[in-house]
Order: C-alpha cells, then structure tokens, then sequence
C-alpha cells in the first residue's frame, strides 16, 4: 500500500509542475501573474481595457478592447516568443496603455524561471526509481535511492516556489509604484500549483522514510529468525 501512496504522490506532483513548465505562452491558460488594466478618459470619451498573463517562458496580451466616442474596436491577441526570461518591454506597455513599464523587471530576474524545468525532471526520476519499490521484496538501498533523488526534487521545487512568490510580490510592488492604479496584479494559477507539487513531494518523502524503517525492521526480523 505504501509505494502506491508515494508513487501517486509523486505522480500528482511530476504532473502540476509539468504544467506550470508548459505554461504561458504554451499553454495559455496557466501563468503566473496577470497585469490588468481599465484606463479611461473623459477626451472623446475613450478608454481601454486588456490583460498581460505571463508564464514561464513568456507572455500572452489578451484581445484589447478600445472605446472611442461609444465605438468598439477589438484587438487580437498575441504572444512573446518562447524564451527564457523576459522583460516587460513597450509592447506591453501599448498594450496595457501605460507608461514607465519598461523596467519593471529584468531579464535577469526571470532567468530562474529555468529551475521549473529542473525541478520537473528531478520529480520524473523520482517518479521512475519509486516503480521499483512495488516489488514484494523491494530492498532497503531502492528506498533510500527514492528517498536521495525525492529530496534534491522537493528542495528543487520549493525553491521554484519561493522564486515564484517573490518574484510576483517585487513585481506587485513595481507596479503599485510606477502606475498610480492604473494597472493591477493578480496572482495566476501556476503560483498555486507549485504550492501543490511541493507539498505533494515532501508528504511522499515522509512516506517513503516509513518505507525505509519497514525495510529496516523486515531486515532484522529475518535476521532473528536465522
């Protein structure tokens, strides 16, 4: 029953940080952060509104909606080539339709988005060593390799978490700052799910510790008996 559990865990843990990998602009629907903004003006009654969700590996602009004199026009949207690490350049900015963004954050910063992909596959090979541990006679060194290779995959991730809330938190600051509540930030999914591999990672590291005690009192039961 034990190696189900870890296994399934695992499982569930490989399966949210390999979304959040694949997340905006792959998969459009899981980002980090969205920047928001509602500007409007009383010359010729206009105004704007739109949304910037970003992911790992970039950004998509949302279709903008502008008002000029009661008329409607509808941009389409876009996304940032895939890349690692991005900069919130004048493109967003034109399309948020507010000023200064340009160096809200750095490339450099976003650059440690790439333990996500790290992380992922360090809980894959967690993944795949737990398979042996379903065997009746599963020995003792097949935990503790389950139990090497989990630890460096849930430090891993909960750094990829800590990483993924500061950098959310600087960028909130930023935007306070610099638009005056022109523009707003809402936390995205993907925060979230890394919560969730994380926690899912160490509840299976705690499940295979007791394996590894089961092993040990096994092996000295057997050893009674001879």
């Amino acid at each position: 029953m034990l190696p189900f559990v870890t296994s399934g865990l695992l499982f569930v843990a490989f399966l949210l940080l390999l979304l959040v990998t694949l997340s905006v602009p792959i998969i459009k629907t899981i980002y980090l952060f969205t920047l928001s903004a509602n500007v409007s003006s009383n010359l010729l009654d206009s105004g704007a509104n739109g949304s910037v969700n970003f992911g790992v590996w970039g950004y998509c602009i949302s279709a903008i909606q502008v008002s000029i004199v009661g008329f409607d026009h509808d941009t389409a949207a876009e996304c940032s080539p895939r890349r690692l690490g991005y900069t919130i350049d004048s493109t967003v900015s034109e399309a948020l339709h507010v000023d200064n963004l340009t160096n809200l954050i750095s490339r450099t910063t976003t650059a440690a988005l790439v333990l996500h992909p790290i992380a992922c596959v360090l809980t894959f090979l967690t993944l795949l060593v737990s398979v042996f541990t379903f065997r009746q006679a599963a020995s003792r060194l097949t935990y503790l390799i389950t139990l090497g290779v989990g630890i460096l995959a849930a430090l891993f991730t909960t750094i990829v978490f800590l990483i993924d809330v500061i950098l959310v938190a600087v960028v909130r600051n930023h935007v306070n700052d610099q638009t005056d509540g022109d523009l707003t930030l809402n936390w995205g999914n993907a925060v979230w799910m890394c919560l969730g591999a994380t926690i899912a990672l160490w509840l299976a590291l705690t499940a295979t510790c007791t394996g590894v005690c089961g092993c040990g009192r096994r092996f000295r039961t057997r050893k009674d008996m001879y």
